[in-house]
Order: structure tokens, then sequence, then C-alpha cells
């Protein structure tokens, strides 16, 4: 009896996938444990990202640096125990530190900026989607301000720039922070027409409606936005039927679509 035929080889792809990029290592330092907890649940949910370490001020950042080799820290400012900015040098000659804060007074980043932060989110400047394009990008030294941070570096540098023309004086501050801005990638990294659309729609909002808004977008339900923001479900519920007012929407994923500017033809109508 012959044998039987042997199977077929196996076909090989002409262009076989280019092999998957190792996720981006995080650690979160923040004294507050809500706010830590909701930026692990936002970036772990993320193939391209993983939080491999929660700290809640400098000397635990440093250790948990020391102990998972991180790509990204996210680093507040104010901490008990060391501070952010007592931390900071320290951490960047372990991994690239982007500082996460409510700190927003100039002074504050400029001084993070010459410890050796590689950028700068002040909170409520930023959505979900754009602290992970930060986190993202500053593996590959790009830098991301939001508005606050970037007003107070342009501010310094125009004051500076002034000042050395006038008195023929060195500059006070670093090429590298000059260098930084040359590669910033803002999150109102859009057309003006984007931006446009973007301010008319916060306008609509309240700060706080605003905020929680954009916790919305983040994907958070009703429960974890109370803890954030440290208020009760039920004022959760009553801001969310405002926004969905304001909006013009009649569910989550719709409100989101248009705060994003993802409903078709909402760069040009605003908020419908």
């Amino acid at each position: 009896m012959p044998d039987p035929p042997a199977p077929p080889a196996a076909v090989q792809p002409l262009f076989p996938p280019p092999p998957r990029t190792a996720p981006v290592r995080v650690v979160v330092a923040d004294d507050n444990p809500v706010v830590r907890a909701g930026l692990t649940a936002l970036l772990s949910g993320r193939e391209d990202i993983t939080v491999v370490a929660e700290a809640a001020d400098g000397r635990e950042a440093y250790e948990a640096a020391v102990r998972h080799r991180p790509d990204v820290v996210l680093l507040d400012v104010r901490m008990p125990g060391v501070d952010g900015l007592a931390a900071l040098p320290h951490l960047a000659r372990i991994a690239r530190v982007v500082m996460l804060t409510y700190s927003h007074e100039a002074e504050i980043v400029r001084a993070a900026l010459r410890g050796g932060a590689g950028g700068y989110l002040v909170h409520g400047e930023f959505t979900a989607e754009e602290l992970a394009s930060a986190v993202r990008d500053i593996t590959r030294g790009r830098a991301h301000l939001t508005p606050t941070a970037a007003t107070a570096v342009m501010t310094h540098l125009y004051s500076d720039a002034t000042a050395h023309a006038e008195t023929d004086s060195p500059s006070l501050f670093p090429a590298t922070s000059a260098n930084l801005l040359s590669q910033m990638q803002p999150p109102v990294g859009q057309s003006m027409r984007e931006r446009e659309r973007d301010a008319g729609m916060r306008s609509r909002l309240s700060a706080r409606e605003a905020e929680i808004m954009d916790l919305i977008a983040s994907g958070m339900n009703n429960q974890q936005i109370a803890a954030t923001c440290f208020i009760s479900e039920k004022t959760v519920k009553n801001h969310i039927n405002r926004i969905f007012a304001k909006l013009h929407s009649a569910s989550r994923s719709e409100a989101t679509a248009t705060w994003l500017g993802t409903t078709p033809g909402a760069a040009h109508r605003g908020v419908g």
C-alpha cells in the first residue's frame, strides 16, 4: 500500500507582520490614592502601556524606579515627605519623567524642566487620550506641555530674550528647555479650527462639568467619577444630565463622540 502524501508545507506570508514592541512601562507617583488608582485604570487598559508600580511620595517613586526600571514616571509635585521636585533629578537618571500635577505656578513649571522633567501636564487640561499620547511620545523624546505649562515656558523665554537683548547678558534659561519647547507635542497639537472647536465646547460647560466629561470620555463609570471628584453619585448624575443637555446628547457614547470631536461634522458645528 503506497504511503499517504505528505501534508503541504505551510505558506509563509509575503509580508510578515512586524514584531510587537514591548509596552511602555510606567510608574505612577501621587500621594492621593484615588488619583493613583484613576491614572492606573486609564493607562492599564491599553495594550501598549502597562503600569508596573504606584508610589505615594518621591522616596517610594525612586525605590519603585530602581526596582522596576520603568520607561516613564508620572510624578506629582506636592507630596508629603520627599516631594516631586526633590525626587525629580534622581528619577530623571533612571527614566523619562512627566510631571502630572495640579500645581500650575510658573516657577514650579520652570523648576521641573530645569530638574530634568520631559513634560508637564496640569490636571484638567488634558484628556485620557492625550495622557496616553504623552506617555508614548515621551519615550521618543517628544515633550508634552499642557497650556498652562507652555505659557509659563513661553513667558519666561520671552522675558529672558528681552533681557538678553537689552543687557547682552547670557541666558538664564537652560538651552535644553528651548530644545524641549521646539520638540513639544502639546495636547493642542491640532488645527486652528479644532482648537477653536475645543475652546467653544469647553466654554459651554462649567469647570466641574468639563472635568466630569473628561472622566466620562476616559471610560469611568459614575462610581469611579464620584470617587475621583470626591462627590456623591447622585451629584455625578445631576452633572451628567446637565452635560447631556448642553452637548445635545442622549447617551455617554454620544456625548463622548461630541466632546472628542469624533461625531461627523462636529468640528464645524461646535456642540451641535
